[in-house]
């Protein structure tokens, strides 16, 4: 393991910005640091999850990481890489949005004080809440002049014309409040650097000339690179919307697929970034897939990591046996024992045809489920020249023409999947 946190960061493709001297201090010192975090949703997404890992990384090599919950700034919308005005969100649905993802970091840092560099989560609305315009001005305002805040690129970018509507004032006093953030972390938790997204680095360093002006300190800053994909389309983004880290938002199964549906080139770009295996496991993967890459190890070991870091081995395990199921390298146990919502995420947009559960009372034969009772096929001798050419399957196993369906066929006490050929699927749903 290395003891670099920066060569870990660097190796990774994790660097992009870092200021003067950081790396030194960082080598001589056990130091706090934070990321921001703005409840802008109910749950966080996997843009959100390269973040988290470098705080990870920086407790894993001993340094204490504050996450920091914008309650405050959240009202307002950091105007970094954005090309219109966020909407402004009211402070009940911050409120909501900060209690839904506080149990989210819990699974990534440890929060336990019985270990030296715990992690701590703090809202900034804590100390913003009772701060009036004035005292702010008198207090903060006075040491940044506004050349200063207009030389920054978040700020250029908006006041050249590449919006109709501009910049208000609200969203320019944003990366002065942020400043603040680091202010009052630095002077009542020693926190001596901030973490961030490349777009973020303009309000960072805000941070770090406040720290130097009003409390004539010293302040670190890194930033990572944005995470694009090789097709230029946005990273974490699907038809559907993000990827989000909430099962409910985005289910564990589409969770894993968004990872094994990875290109080659993005593959090997994520695998560093998104897990914790070395650079000799990295290595020995990457080779692997290029000797046979219709083999997908490289997806496959990603998907694997990332699911299980997010969503425990548990629900990795559950994906694995339904993904295994839609490309056909399942067993019927694998079928029987997977729940309701993940069964229709696999199969979704497959026909399907609702009968009554009393019907499997006495037994439905496989002739009237293919046919007059489903639909599926359109007759019965239709039905009948199918299972003779054995190209019928019921829950993934072939069956014959004397088969009878019982409850005893229910996925999740509910679907019965018939199957004819490789891909043509029907959903059978008991009520």
């Amino acid at each position: 393991m290395l003891k670099n946190f920066v060569e870990e960061l660097r190796w990774r493709g994790m660097l992009h910005d870092i200021t003067p001297e950081t790396e030194e201090f960082l080598l001589s010192n056990k130091t706090t640091g934070y990321i921001g975090f703005d409840p802008t949703a109910n749950s966080l997404h996997i843009g959100s999850l390269v973040q988290i890992i470098i705080l990870i990384h920086f407790q894993n090599f001993g340094h204490k990481p504050i996450v920091l919950l914008g309650g405050a700034t959240g009202m307002i919308g950091d105007p970094a890489g954005k090309a219109n005005e966020r909407k402004l969100l009211d402070a009940e649905t911050l409120e909501i949005n900060i209690s839904s993802i506080l149990s989210q970091f819990k699974t990534f840092l440890n929060f336990e004080n019985d270990k030296k560099n715990f992690a701590i989560l703090i809202n900034n609305y804590s100390w913003m809440k009772n701060f009036s315009l004035i005292d702010f001005s008198r207090q903060i305002g006075k040491n940044i002049t506004v050349n200063y805040m207009m030389a920054k690129d978040s700020v250029k970018k908006r006041l050249k014309g590449e919006t109709k509507d501009g910049m208000s004032f609200t969203e320019f006093t944003y990366q002065l409040i942020q400043g603040y953030d680091f202010l009052y972390l630095y002077d009542n938790y020693n926190c001596k650097i901030q973490l961030g997204g490349s777009d973020q680095w303009g309000n960072i360093t805000t941070g770090t000339e406040l720290i130097r002006r009003k409390s004539k300190g010293k302040a670190y800053a890194i930033t990572c690179p944005l995470i694009t994909k090789a097709d230029g389309t946005k990273f974490g983004k699907t038809e559907e919307g993000n990827i989000w880290l909430d099962k409910n938002k985005t289910s564990v199964y589409k969770f894993y697929q968004y990872w094994l549906n990875t290109s080659d080139e993005d593959a090997s770009s994520y695998i560093k970034i998104f897990t914790f295996l070395d650079f000799n496991s990295i290595k020995k993967i990457i080779n692997s897939h290029k000797k046979n890459p219709h083999l997908r190890v490289l997806q496959t070991k990603l998907a694997d990591a990332v699911t299980d870091l997010v969503h425990g081995k548990e629900e990795l395990d559950n994906v694995k046996k339904a993904s295994n199921i839609l490309f056909g390298k399942n067993t019927s146990n694998d079928l029987m024992k997977i729940n309701p919502k993940t069964f229709l995420e696999i199969f979704d947009g497959v026909p399907q045809s609702q009968l009554s559960r009393n019907i499997l009372e006495n037994g439905l034969d496989i002739l009237s489920a293919l046919s007059q009772d489903s639909g599926f096929l359109k007759s019965i001798s239709e039905a009948r020249r199918s299972l003779k050419e054995n190209a019928i399957s019921v829950n993934k196993l072939k069956v014959s023409e004397k088969y009878i369906l019982t409850s005893n066929d229910l996925i999740g006490n509910q679907f019965i999947l018939l199957q004819r050929g490789k891909k043509n699927y029907f959903i059978l749903k008991f009520n």
